[in-house]
């Protein structure tokens, strides 16, 4: 996967889950003004489609093998950082 295709799904996903967490917070309220009406739909005839497929077999397992890894020493240290602050006011709830 390219690092744009990698950059571009992330973005996607802390995109999907912001709106989630706005629904879930109740950040975001939407109230339904106008009913919802179907329109009304006649079939007659047709058919449906058919196929036949042939599918590769893929075989699933495991192996044991040795692999040289890398060890890696991490420290922390604190330091003052200034933080962002954010002030959010709730939708109206109606």
């Amino acid at each position: 996967m390219s690092s744009g295709a990698r950059s571009g799904l992330i973005i996607a996903v802390v995109a999907i889950v912001a709106i989630i967490a706005a629904f879930a917070f109740g950040l975001i309220d939407i109230n339904q003004t106008k009913e919802t009406k179907l329109p009304e739909v006649s079939v007659q005839g047709g058919q449906t489609p058919a196929f036949d497929v042939d599918t590769a077999e893929v075989a699933v397992g495991t192996t044991n093998t040795s692999v040289d890894l890398p060890t890696v020493k991490v420290g922390t240290t604190k330091e003052n950082v200034e933080l962002p602050t954010v002030d959010v006011k709730k939708a109206d709830q109606n």
